[in-house]
């Protein structure tokens, strides 16, 4: 009998420890469809441990064609240091930033990115792409955030929410990139946006009201009630008129990119550029190790500001405005080495 049970109490012991096993495994292979189900790429986007950071992959590539795309961005680096020198008194009219300058530079510490946003440069899709980079694991697809989220502060972090030392680590460690575009093509594309659709009316109230009332003679009552038929040449004459420019800084979606920026105060590793979107955006997720699972969200858009549309914009512009609003934007057109627009008819 005293062997039997012991043959008895060994076989339970297996039994347990088989189950054991079984179930240890069932529950691994729940936890792995969780995180695949989160993360369908099945890999790690939240962090590059052990890995080359982008800032030394950009500079020191490992791979010929990340070398030979370099090229490109060192002469567009130099584009903006050689204009930043040459129109110093105009690049640098303050010496020191404050956290307040620093509000459009969003930060991504798992991947050591800082992406200045410039409002009508694809911002939209970059910061989706910065959510799933910062995210660890929150988002995977771009596209499936909404574009109203991609725009909620909370939902990124920006350099100024950070203490000084921190701040200066991150522009010394981090790769800097902000992505730029033709300004009048950018100015032409704000406008139809913020004054020609109906259903900005927060803009209308802002901005539509104080332009007809300022550049309007006769203006209806209804106009200067509603603000939502703003015609380009009046959006023009407030953005060329000194008043404007003493009164508040111009909003984000029309203001310069040195003035979003800041290019003359710190140092961008990388100028990417609207005309060349997808090529230049798939570069930096390269750089930053996800290039192999994470692409640049693209989509034929219709209703694209194009530059044929913005010549016909400018032509019932006089040359005497056209003069001065070249002015307001000529940093940008010379740091980022876009020529004087054919239509043009400066004085």
């Amino acid at each position: 009998m005293k062997p039997a049970l012991l043959e008895v109490m060994r076989m339970n012991r297996i039994c347990r420890m088989v189950l054991a096993t079984c179930l240890g495994s069932f529950i691994l292979v729940i936890f792995y469809f969780q995180i695949m189900r989160r993360n369908p790429f099945g890999v790690d986007i939240c962090c590059r441990k052990g890995s080359r950071s982008p800032l030394q992959e950009l500079y020191n590539p490992t791979q010929l064609e990340l070398s030979n795309t370099n090229i490109l961005h060192q002469m567009r680096r130099d584009q903006v240091t050689d204009t930043c020198r040459a129109n110093s008194a105009l690049s640098r009219k303050r010496r020191v930033l404050t956290p307040n300058d620093l509000k459009h530079l969003v930060v991504d510490e798992d991947h050591e990115l800082i992406y200045c946003y410039v409002p009508k440069v694809a911002c939209t899709n970059w910061k989706r792409l910065m959510m799933v980079l910062s995210g660890r694991g929150k988002y995977s697809d771009p596209m499936e955030i909404p574009a109203n989220e991609a725009h909620v502060s909370a939902n990124l972090k920006t350099l100024n929410q950070y203490s000084i030392p921190e701040i200066n680590h991150r522009l010394k460690s981090y790769m800097k990139f902000l992505f730029v575009r033709e300004p009048f093509e950018r100015l032409v594309s704000a406008y139809r946006n913020k004054f020609t659709q109906k259903y900005n009316t927060s803009f209308h109230k802002r901005y539509g009201t104080k332009i007809i009332r300022r550049q309007r003679k006769n203006a209806t009552q209804e106009a200067l009630r509603r603000g939502d038929d703003v015609r380009f040449e009046e959006f023009v004459a407030y953005l060329i008129d000194p008043h404007t420019q003493r009164e508040e800084p111009f909003n984000e979606h029309w203001q310069t990119v040195h003035s979003l920026c800041h290019p003359c105060h710190i140092h961008y590793d990388l100028v990417g550029k609207y005309e060349t979107l997808e090529e230049d955006s798939n570069y930096v997720l390269q750089l930053a190790g996800v290039g192999s699972y994470l692409k640049f969200p693209t989509y034929a858009k219709s209703t694209r500001t194009t530059d044929e549309m913005t010549t016909e914009f400018f032509q019932n512009i006089s040359s005497e405005h056209q003069t001065q609003l070249y002015e307001v934007y000529k940093l940008d057109f010379l740091m980022f080495n876009y020529s004087v627009p054919s239509y043009l008819k400066l004085e």
